[in-house]
């Protein structure tokens, strides 16, 4: 997924070592606003800290005599950025293996088999259009029972938004009831309440904050593990190539 899109502060941010344990260029870079998580053995007789800046992963190199310290990406002979792994291993993966724990743990509205191979979590908006669009170009893969899309409610198109999206949550089968609107392609009258039922205010709540957490700023915004366990992210309407990419085989 886009790194600059996941917010670690979802990290347990517990430096591994005292600042006084540092080698002085990096308590050096310390002073200047990096928080140093742990250190991890480099090549060349080097010693790697791994650490946060801005909300970014950011590694450190260390000479052999503890004297000078690089800070950004390593590369190998082959090209391969060193770095990056790390980073993506420490921070990016188990931060957004969490968000997908609260994702699963939120109000949710199931669209396919529990059984489907495939979960795929989409927070949508009762008037997106391009949300609208995925709904129905997902059919080949709900409907043969190989991916069950999971659709969070938020409210962030229209004002009546938040509204209409509490009326589906409310109404007696929240799936029936958004299957049905998506099938009538958002023209099926719905009872909507002029105050928002707490119960579902709650909810809605929850899902912008976990929208939010998540990094995206506008709907559909759609989230699926790859076959590493890594969190990806696809936020509106993905062409044809990146629909294969999200959903699997047909």
């Amino acid at each position: 997924m886009n790194k600059r899109l996941l917010l670690l502060w979802l990290l347990p941010f517990c430096a591994a070592h005292a600042a006084s344990t540092l080698p002085a260029p990096v308590q050096a870079l310390e002073k200047q606003g990096i928080t140093i998580i742990k250190s991890f053995p480099a090549p060349g007789g080097m010693t790697g800290y791994l650490g946060k800046y801005q909300d970014m992963g950011v590694t450190i190199y260390v000479t052999a005599d503890g004297k000078h310290a690089i800070s950004g990406y390593l590369y190998d002979g082959q090209g391969n950025n060193l770095s990056e792994k790390v980073i993506e291993k420490e921070i990016y993966a188990p931060a957004g293996r969490e968000l997908w724990q609260r994702m699963e743990k939120a109000d949710w509205i199931a669209d396919g088999k529990a059984d489907a191979p495939r979960k795929i979590y989409v927070f949508a908006d009762p008037f997106c259009p391009y949300c609208h669009q995925f709904w129905e170009q997902a059919r080949p893969w709900v409907d043969s029972g190989k991916v069950q899309i999971r659709t969070l409610l938020v409210g962030v198109i229209k004002p009546e938004s938040p509204a209409w999206a509490a009326a589906i949550l409310a109404s007696e089968n929240p799936a029936k009831t958004w299957r049905d609107f998506e099938t009538s392609g958002g023209k099926m009258k719905l009872s909507v309440s002029d105050a928002i039922p707490p119960t579902q205010a709650r909810i809605l709540n929850v899902n912008q904050k976990l929208m939010d957490d998540l990094g995206a700023n506008a709907t559909p915004a759609i989230y699926y593990m790859n076959e590493e366990n890594v969190l990806q992210q696809e936020v509106g309407l993905p062409d044809a190539e990146r629909m294969q990419a999200v959903m699997g085989e047909k």
